[in-house]
């Protein structure tokens, strides 16, 4: 029966086979919180599964583009020959270089928004192709939060977001938010803006226009985070984000989720491919599945925001997602 085997496989060669090497290619666009929480998330995975640097069963060659779109091609040109066993590239421009190149090995995306709208596959259920991953957005997020702000401050009836509009994915989440603040009679203005150094005067330019601010996961914008939480707070302007990051950095409110999560998602599907075998192509893109709504009643008086029982009754883990 199964004990015989199990026998046999650890006296014959078996031995060897349980510490069998892999090898993964890593491509992330820039060094960032959530983005190195999704690396971390990853290997973890793969260790729980016993593949890990430690134990010699994983070997990672490690590329991160420091933010340059150069450098991020040249990463997705120098993988195209990869003798590596998978590719996992982290933000949407590192999974979209990593797909124009790699074509003959497994590739899973982690930190990209619309896979779909980024071009990275054509169908979430069954990808076809050597490409697969996980996408950071649930739009029930996007749709929780607006519904949130809609609950819990009637006074909005104006809403500012500075977003860059040449990244795809922060102008569907922008959309998103638009279709449910529509239906509650809210408007969302829009500062534009094509670099992380107008986002000040972006922020600026919508004081006195609007009852609060609201990000995207924009990452021109959220690298210029900081600038947004000083103009909300100097104005009394309640600051939402997208991203947990963001408001333990000062904003106020978002409806999230921890990248670590995000990225053991994407680690379990690594598992599946190096040691399952099993084909990118038919492994469904998964989302964040565990969202909740993250105060930091820390930073409330600062928006002249004052917490209330119903606000925190929201929170579904308030040990963690409640910043006091």
């Amino acid at each position: 029966g199964d004990k015989q085997e199990g026998g046999t496989t650890q006296t014959g060669s078996g031995g060897d086979a349980e510490k069998k090497e892999y090898s993964i290619a890593i491509s992330q666009i820039v060094e960032h919180p959530s983005l190195d929480a999704t690396r971390e998330g990853i290997l973890a995975a793969l260790k729980e599964a016993g593949i890990s640097e430690d134990d010699k069963t994983l070997k990672i060659d490690y590329n991160n583009a420091q933010g340059d779109p150069a450098n991020n091609l040249s990463i997705g040109q120098k993988l195209k020959d990869t003798k590596s066993d998978l590719v996992i590239a982290i933000a949407t421009d590192s999974a979209q270089a990593v797909a124009q190149n790699v074509k003959e090995k497994p590739v899973l995306f982690a930190a990209v928004t619309d896979p779909l709208d980024a071009k990275l596959v054509s169908d979430l259920k069954k990808p076809g192709g050597n490409i697969t991953g996980a996408s950071d957005t649930n739009p029930e997020a996007t749709k929780q939060l607006m519904n949130f702000v809609n609950t819990h401050f009637p006074n909005v009836k104006r809403i500012g977001l500075v977003l860059d509009e040449g990244e795809a994915n922060a102008v569907v989440m922008a959309n998103t938010a638009e279709e449910v603040l529509s239906e509650h009679g809210i408007e969302l203005v829009k500062a534009a803006v094509t670099n992380t150094s107008e986002v000040k005067q972006a922020a600026e330019s919508l004081v006195g226009k609007v009852d609060a601010f609201y990000i995207t996961l924009d990452n021109t914008v959220v690298s210029g985070v900081e600038t947004i939480i000083q103009t909300a707070q100097k104005n009394k302007i309640p600051f939402f984000s997208s991203d947990r990051d963001t408001v333990e950095k000062g904003a106020f409110a978002t409806v999230g989720f921890k990248y670590y999560d995000h990225g053991y998602q994407v680690g379990q599907m690594a598992v599946e491919i190096l040691k399952n075998g099993k084909n990118p192509g038919d492994m469904e893109i998964t989302k964040p599945d565990k969202l909740d709504l993250i105060l930091n009643t820390k930073v409330a008086a600062d928006y002249g925001i004052e917490v209330t029982d119903a606000m925190k009754q929201e929170v579904k883990d308030p040990d963690n997602n409640i910043i006091e």
